[in-house]
């Protein structure tokens, strides 16, 4: 990839936040700020910790990055970070629903605890496992792998230090795991894990983890061993937010690129977006800002596009350059990348064509998903309000999905989904939170992506939506809800969370 040059912008890290932050903070509590001249500390693993010559049984493209039991349909993971496990009050819980040419279902499903024999740790009072979900095959085995942020882990006394495990996907689905070692010196409140992204950076098959936190970002370099155990391990200094990470081919040579997008700065309120170009070695793309991010071809001329969301508005967070109500941006890629010169085109509950209406705090771009709902080879993106009202309903949320074409994303033809659209079960109500973590993914195995957005608000269980993609886009005929109690999922006195995290997205209130 080639790219112009852009100055580094020069910025002090914020301090670290303390053990007594709340678990359920919002993403603005933990917002650092980065040094742009980031240090990094390779760490070489031992010799032959990961062999090259591992099994290959296929690349880790978008089928068998989610396909955890290799029968040929793409699979959920679904975290329920407040579920108790037996006794033990907000232990955490995965909860995996196999695709099938009918969708998913509470009947097919696997729960998976860190008390889940195989599992590595153990269940404890407000570990929140299941924060963050991602998928991919680490090992190179042609099944899927399962990997769970848990960045509210305690370490001894010392709270919130974080964990990331791999559950190992095979023929019967998900069974045993490990743990990968974080880096050295981490220390409360770090928050190790709160966000995952997976991408192959070098072509080779074996995928590139990128895992961040409130204190550092980490690059993990593949194939893995079973024992949990990278081919190399690279800490990022200072870039770390409890998103701050996406990967995705922006240049279309086959090699996934990764961006990172620490947060709020002291000089940039918006979020400045970073793009690596070399392990230690960055540009800033000084007009675009954003907390997360997705990437995914939206015009379909071959290269992928960079998707970001700003949810906080000047509301909760005062001096935030972002639209009434928060809004997304989007960067088109091309042969050389993004360039820093690139203008992002904005979008938000007040541009034309988009239903409704911006309003403080509706949180528009908590939560963002990028895939093909229609099959007409242009992606489109889902867009999550958590904090929208919907008629008297404060707080009951909304997804917005906006149309890709051959121009770029488009306002035509704009869907707005919460629970009083006709068709959609149940009812908006207060605090439902619909749509805080949002996931496009073909799960029929139609080449049509159905929509899946979870509600962790949902009384004091949490649901999940799914609607099935067709030839005009997705249908609410049909559509189906889960509830955390319908997979099983226990609560001791906290919220059960189910919906809270979905694979590229979690709830940040």
């Amino acid at each position: 990839m080639t790219h112009p040059r852009h100055p580094r912008r020069p910025l002090t890290p914020a301090p670290r936040p303390g053990a007594a932050a709340m678990s359920r903070r919002p993403l603005l509590a933990a917002a650092i700020a980065v040094t742009a001249a980031a240090t990094l500390t390779a760490v070489l693993l031992p010799a032959g910790s990961a062999s090259a010559a591992a099994p290959y049984k296929g690349a880790n493209n978008a089928s068998v990055q989610n396909d955890f039991n290799g029968d040929g349909y793409r699979d959920l993971a679904v975290g329920a970070p407040g579920a108790a496990d037996g006794s033990v009050e907000a232990a955490g819980a995965v909860v995996v629903l196999y695709g099938a040419a009918g969708g998913v279902s509470a009947a097919r499903r696997t729960v998976i605890t860190q008390s889940t024999a195989g599992i590595p740790d153990s269940s404890e009072e407000w570990d929140r496992f299941g924060t963050a979900v991602a998928s991919a095959d680490l090992d190179r085995d042609g099944y899927a792998d399962l990997l769970v942020g848990t960045p509210d882990e305690s370490v001894g006394t010392m709270g919130m230090i974080g964990s990331l495990t791999v559950v190992w996907g095979g023929p019967t689905g998900l069974k045993g795991g490990a743990r990968v070692a974080p880096p050295t010196g981490l220390d409360e409140g770090c928050g190790f894990a709160g966000g995952l992204a997976v991408g192959d950076l070098d072509g080779n098959g074996a995928p590139e983890i990128g895992v961040t936190g409130n204190c550092t970002a980490t690059s993990y370099t593949g194939p893995f061993t079973r024992s949990g155990t990278p081919a190399r391990r690279t800490v990022v200094n200072g870039i770390g937010t409890n998103r701050g990470v996406v990967m995705g081919d922006i240049d279309g040579d086959g090699k996934a690129e990764r961006l990172w997008l620490p947060g709020p700065t002291d000089g940039d309120l918006g979020g400045p977006v970073y793009v690596e170009v070399s392990q230690g070695d960055y540009y800033e793309l000084p007009l675009a800002d954003g907390y997360s991010g997705q990437i995914g071809d939206i015009n379909g001329d071959g290269y992928g596009d960079l998707v970001t969301g700003i949810p906080f508005d000047s509301s909760p967070m005062p001096g935030t350059p972002t639209h009434r109500g928060g809004e997304i941006q989007v960067l088109y890629g091309s042969a050389q990348g993004i360039s820093p010169a690139q203008r992002p085109r904005i979008i938000h509950q007040d541009t034309a064509g988009v239903p409704g209406t911006s309003a403080n705090g509706d949180l528009f771009g908590a939560a963002l998903s990028i895939g093909d709902t229609n099959g007409d080879t242009y992606a489109d993106v889902l867009v999550g309000a958590p904090s929208d009202t919907v008629g008297s309903a404060r707080g009951a949320g909304a997804a917005t999905l906006l149309r890709g074409s051959a121009t770029g994303l488009t306002t035509t033809g704009t869907k707005v989904y919460t629970q009083d659209t006709a068709g959609v079960p149940g009812a908006a109500e207060n605090g439902d939170a619909f749509a805080a973590a949002t996931h496009l993914v073909d799960l029929t195995k139609d080449g049509k992506a159905e929509v899946v957005t979870g509600a962790p608000g949902e009384n004091s269980d949490g649901l999940l939506w799914t609607a099935k993609g067709t030839t005009t886009g997705p249908t609410v005929t049909g559509s189906t809800l889960i509830s955390g109690t319908g997979v099983g999922l226990k609560r001791k006195y906290t919220e059960i969370d189910f919906g809270a995290a979905l694979p590229g997205a979690r709830s940040s209130i």
